[in-house]
């Protein structure tokens, strides 16, 4: 990818419905350009698709955080298919360094992202935690 291709995912980004003339125009080329690098950028995969936002996605969690755990021995796999089942578990990831896995959780009050985080705590294998509240959102790819 060049720096064109990347001013034309970050044009995406911030609307992914806009009209390939809008592109065009915001980026100094041609429709016909800007059509054959979107096709290109899907056909090697670094584009995998476009989707929706609706309001209720982005207010739906009044309470937000970031989760790092730490877990015992080889039980990794076990607590990610675990927490893959609880429902205000947004996104896992799997990381380096102090922290085995992060959580992104939501819940609709501080009571109720308190309960997951004991029954998360509580978990056969996991060894300590630390939540970080998420108090503003700066930029999102998702909204």
């Amino acid at each position: 990818m060049d720096t064109t291709d990347h001013r034309l995912i970050s044009a995406l980004r911030n609307d992914a419905r806009a009209s390939l003339s809008d592109l065009a125009g915001l980026l100094g080329l041609s429709r016909a350009t800007v059509r054959a690098r979107i096709d290109k950028l899907r056909a090697s995969g670094d584009i995998l698709g476009f989707t929706v936002v609706l309001r209720e996605d982005a207010a739906r969690d009044s309470v937000r955080g970031l989760t790092m755990i730490g877990i015992e021995g080889r039980g990794t796999d076990r607590i990610l298919r675990q927490l893959g089942g609880f429902p205000e578990v947004r996104e896992l990831y799997s990381t380096n360094g102090r922290w085995d896995v992060i959580a992104e959780i939501g819940a609709d009050s501080l009571e109720a992202l308190d309960s997951v985080l004991a029954r998360i705590r509580r978990l056969d294998g996991v060894a300590n935690s630390e939540t970080s509240l998420l108090l503003s959102t700066r930029k999102s790819a998702r909204l």
